[in-house]
């Protein structure tokens, strides 16, 4: 990415909004620019009446590799600092009423899963994985991981992914239902874009509030209540004041093993 391009990128293709995450060079690891534009991008596609569908997808061999490390460790935000409503990546809470696909391209652990796990639908590159890493960095997956890993996977599965921080394979994802469609390598995009097409030949209104009706009438918590995240930011207050916190980015930065002191 160039200085001149902006940190996320749109384009509407027949009824089609298109986000690209695009700092490639950093794996579009998730920073204040980058919540800045993806945010911007959903809020153009939600209020866009030509807009039917959105795909979210990434720029370079990535999708997204969480939150910038780097700029976490120099005590920098990573969030939009005018809607910090909208949360990371200005994406894992910032609802819009049309569906909203992800093309996982390639890497998505930690914040890139959480974006998955925020879309309607989902496609995955064959190669790629989704997990939620923060545990190995001192870390919890607040941005909406913990809150909806386990209403996607079965409630045992889901301990096994945040207690162990261990990826899965696009094709156990499949299996497990975080994922509509596994794609050929290279061709995530492409598949979700067919996906989308399928979709925005119906009647929008009818997309639009059927998609209401299926978070409404889902069971009370849904991943996206202020109850709920009220509990997530108690947790992340606890787990971002201790020393581990501080090491986690650290020793990421430094391509060291952490030092845990469990304090």
């Amino acid at each position: 990415m160039s200085q001149s391009e902006p940190a996320a990128l749109y384009e509407v293709r027949d009824h089609i909004a298109v986000v690209t995450l695009n700092r490639p060079d950093a794996l579009n690891a998730v920073n204040s620019a980058l919540s800045v534009a993806a945010g911007a991008a959903l809020d153009r596609a939600a209020n866009d009446p030509e807009v039917r569908v959105v795909v979210i997808t990434g720029a370079g061999r990535a999708f997204c590799a969480g939150a910038d490390l780097k700029e976490i460790a120099a005590g920098r935000s990573v969030y939009d600092p005018a809607h910090r409503d909208r949360d990371f990546a200005g994406i894992v809470r910032h609802w819009i009423p049309k569906p909203v696909i992800a093309a996982v391209n390639g890497f998505a652990l930690g914040g890139g899963t959480e974006i998955v796990l925020s879309a309607d639908l989902a496609v995955i590159d064959e190669a790629a994985a989704l997990g939620l890493p923060e545990v190995r960095r001192g870390l919890i997956a607040a941005a909406g991981g913990l809150l909806r890993i386990h209403r996607q996977v079965p409630a045992k599965v889901a301990a096994e992914i945040a207690f162990t921080g261990q990826p899965i394979s696009a094709a156990r994802a499949y299996e497990l239902g975080l994922v509509n469609r596994v794609a050929a390598s290279g061709t995530a995009l492409a598949v979700a874009l067919k996906l989308a097409r399928v979709i925005a030949a119906n009647a929008p209104v009818s997309v639009q509030q059927s998609k209401r009706v299926l978070h409404d009438s889902a069971a009370t918590d849904t991943g996206w209540s202020a109850a709920e995240w009220d509990v997530n930011r108690a947790a992340a207050k606890v787990v971002m004041a201790s020393e581990d916190a501080k090491e986690g980015p650290r020793a990421f930065a430094a391509k060291r093993e952490p030092r845990w002191t469990g304090r």
